[in-house]
């Protein structure tokens, strides 16, 4: 029954989730809960491990929420059943690419997601502060740095083009220097 449960869940994120793995994980977290199968700080844990983990986010996350509720025929499970939407369109559209590369329809279509794939994202790192208490009415020193982290690595990020791996690295850096 959970095997199946898995199955169906991560199918149908995968079929139906554009944007990469930070833009599934609302619907992530709404199918997680809805089974039952890890309460929400336990998956803002796994969301965490899955991103820091080589490999996309909603494979990864897919495999440990899969191994949390079934053990390693979950895991099997929930990997196989992400991925085989993305194999299936894949082959489906390499067939057709030709024809469908500049149908105006299907340029339509995607300009229509861009918007909902950005706001998916903005909600799952919302989401995930809330979880964490990480957003607070008060201000405290906590939530100033935090903001200050965020600011600085988006001007690092999009001002002065660093590589974003040496700013996840710095970020961890000043975090271990201002909260230990």
């Amino acid at each position: 029954m959970v095997l199946w449960e898995l199955f169906q869940t991560f199918f149908l994120m995968g079929f139906v989730s554009f944007g990469g793995g930070y833009a599934m994980i609302p619907i992530i977290e709404t199918a997680v809960t809805a089974y039952g199968w890890m309460p929400a700080e336990q998956l803002t844990n796994m969301i965490a491990i899955a991103g820091m983990s080589p490999g996309p986010v909603a494979v990864n996350s897919a495999i440990l929420i899969g191994y949390s509720a079934a053990g390693i025929g979950g895991a099997s499970v929930s990997a196989f059943a992400i991925l085989l939407p993305s194999l299936i369109l894949v082959i489906t559209v390499a067939a057709f690419f030709s024809k469908l590369h500049h149908n105006p329809v299907v340029e339509r279509m995607f300009y229509g997601l861009k918007p909902i794939i950005i706001s998916l994202i903005i909600f799952a790192a919302i989401k995930f502060a809330l979880n964490n208490h990480m957003l607070s009415v008060h201000i405290s020193f906590r939530s100033i740095s935090i903001f200050f982290i965020f600011f600085l690595s988006l001007f690092a990020l999009l001002k002065l083009r660093w590589n974003p791996v040496y700013v996840i690295l710095l970020s961890g850096l000043v975090g271990v220097a201002l909260y230990s």
